[in-house]
């Protein structure tokens, strides 16, 4: 049974060796992809859940969400946003609450965090994943919040 990892953002692919940041570009915490965020105004959105279950971990930049096949999937806002401080970011969900894939986990501003000189982009990565297992969407393109990202099999 296949598992259609979604979105959390409109934006643009990544490939995972294009972020500028070593534990992500390197695999370290697991395979996946990226998305560049829309970031045209300050304005806040929201960051969706990639899959239905339960949410594992929640800080104001990242949570991880598992199924109840054992699944998880991290998503990052941005990079080196813990040292905002939850400073722009709004929790949405609480730890250990069953959220269904496109319920808005966290509301944040890619242009807020670019203005405070860090990179917006998201990381979308299957934990424990197997990067053989897994289908992702190609780098360059336009995704909507919601879409599916990476079929992770």
């Amino acid at each position: 049974m296949s598992l259609a990892v979604r979105s959390p953002v409109t934006g643009v692919v990544v490939a995972l060796d294009d972020v500028p940041d070593p534990v992500f570009s390197g695999r370290i915490v697991g395979p996946g992809v990226a998305v560049t965020p829309d970031r045209a105004n300050s304005d806040d959105i929201s960051a969706l859940a990639p899959i239905s279950g339960t949410i594992a971990k929640i800080h104001p930049h990242a949570y991880v969400i598992t199924d109840d096949d054992g699944h998880s999937v991290l998503v990052h806002l941005g990079l080196d946003t813990v040292s905002l401080g939850g400073n722009g970011f709004t929790l949405l969900a609480s730890e250990g609450e069953a959220v269904d894939a496109g319920q808005p986990v966290i509301t944040w501003s890619p242009a807020r965090v670019e203005a405070d000189g860090l990179n917006p982009i998201v990381p979308v990565i299957a934990l424990e994943g197997d990067e053989s297992t897994m289908e992702q969407t190609l780098p360059g393109r336009r995704v909507t919040a919601g879409e599916a990202l990476v079929t992770w099999v």
